[in-house]
């Protein structure tokens, strides 16, 4: 399976171990995980909160169970998370093997994937393009945080 929900990378990798320690050990709702990760992640809204409760699932440090939402036992690590991100997330492989022949710009990226944006989202969001390459964009800083590529002058490439 494959997720396709991407919040913004933060600035340092501890904030997913925080993001995962939101989410409590016992399942509980959508809708009271959605609240702790709010509160304890200071984030503006809820689908910002869905956002990140799905990504930690893509990550392997959530899992759904038919009660609800629970934290894994496994502790969040950059290889690891790196793993499950490229194995797990839509077109974070792609991206990243875009950037092995040569430095691509967020703009470039999204060109080499472009492709891949499933036929029914372009019918049903008539902005798929500037939804789809902001979703580059955050894949992007988000394979920088997990030491997969690195920014450079002319955009970014393969660490």
């Amino acid at each position: 399976m494959k997720f396709k929900p991407v919040p913004p990378a933060p600035d340092e990798f501890e904030f997913v171990a925080r993001a995962q320690g939101a989410v409590p050990r016992v399942p509980d709702s959508e809708a009271d995980c959605c609240a702790r990760l709010v509160d304890r992640l200071d984030l503006s809204a809820r689908d910002d909160a869905r956002t990140w409760l799905t990504f930690l699932r893509a990550l392997e440090l959530v899992t759904e169970t038919p009660t609800g939402y629970r934290r894994t036992e496994t502790e969040p690590t950059v290889p690891d998370c790196r793993a499950a991100f490229l194995d797990r997330v839509f077109v974070a492989s792609a991206v990243h093997d875009a950037l092995a022949a040569e430095p691509q710009t967020p703009e470039s990226a999204f060109a080499a994937v472009r492709e891949r944006v499933p036929t029914w989202e372009r019918h049903r969001d008539p902005s798929w393009e500037a939804t789809w390459r902001e979703r580059v964009a955050r894949l992007l800083d988000w394979l920088v945080l997990l030491d997969a590529a690195e920014r450079v002058d002319d955009g970014f490439r393969v660490r």
